[in-house]
């Protein structure tokens, strides 16, 4: 019985597409280029039902892979190729004999797939990830301004425990605005801060330059559009994940874990994690 796959090689601009008939796979296969302009890719999908195609398969190369799988996903099986399981004998692309040998890797089980979760769970994805850059943009605006600090000859890092916390924010603010007196300083500092007075107003005795002062002041600007559009994803996500909610809350209450750790787990691995067989298959993909 005929089942045809077309093997897709996806650059920026042309796509190189070979259909087989994995039932006569010594035949000679039909192929043809289509660019990668939404126009191209609807006239793909129409090529590829004309043709009967009922699987097609694809190299994940850089992001470009994607909007070929949007287009295609609702009508045929679509499997993703780690590159490097397709190269050729000498390393070097080919076009079309790329794409051809896509499909024969697909056939002979040569090739390693990736995991493509569905579009539900995508869109998880995109924005626990995106959430999560932000949070390591944050961690590197902290050592950005751990530097400038150190160059002003300012130590409140270490009589803080927090330096982008309540007390540290109050005096990096003053900073930033051109105050200059460490007693003046030393009075934003919390109660709770668990250092004396005099070892606050020593630590904010240095030197700040005009353009420290303006570096800071632009540190301090950016750290609120940061801590802004997390405080956003949070109620995005929040509100993407409701469905799931009980599953958020139970994963949460393993030790070591949160909220924003469950829900970053759930849209990696799905609900149930089903999509792995086994509990080792499940690890080694971790």
């Amino acid at each position: 019985m005929s089942y045809k796959i077309a093997g897709i090689d996806v650059p920026k601009k042309v796509l190189m597409v070979v259909v087989i008939d994995a039932s006569m796979p010594e035949s000679k296969p039909e192929r043809r280029r289509f660019a990668t302009m939404p126009s191209d890719l609807r006239r793909l999908l129409t090529w590829l039902r004309a043709q009967g195609v009922e699987e097609a398969v694809m190299e994940s190369t850089a992001q470009y892979w994607r909007s070929v799988w949007l287009e295609l996903e609702p009508y045929m099986r679509l499997q993703l190729a780690q590159a490097f399981s397709n190269r050729a004998p000498r390393g070097r692309k080919h076009d079309f004999k790329d794409a051809e040998r896509l499909v024969r890797r697909l056939i002979a089980n040569e090739l390693i797939l990736s995991f493509v979760p569905d579009g539900e769970q995508r869109s998880w994805r995109n924005l626990t990830r995106m959430k999560l850059q932000l949070t390591r943009d944050r961690v590197r605006l902290q050592s950005q301004m751990e530097c400038l600090l150190e160059e002003m000859r300012i130590k409140l890092s270490i009589v803080v425990s927090d330096l982008l916390g309540a007390s540290g924010l109050r005096i990096l603010h003053a900073l930033a605005e051109g105050e200059t007196n460490p007693k003046q300083l030393a009075l934003l500092g919390d109660d709770r801060l668990k250092c004396s007075e005099e070892q606050l107003v020593d630590a904010l005795t240095g030197r700040a330059q005009p353009m420290h002062r303006q570096m800071l002041g632009l540190q301090l600007e950016r750290l609120q559009l940061i801590d802004g559009q997390i405080a956003k994803l949070n109620g995005l996500i929040a509100q993407a994940m409701k469905p799931q909610q009980d599953a958020v809350i139970r994963l949460a209450e393993v030790p070591g874990l949160g909220v924003d750790s469950a829900q970053q787990v759930i849209a990696e691995v799905g609900v149930k994690a089903s999509t792995f067989p086994s509990a080792s298959e499940f690890a080694s993909w971790l």
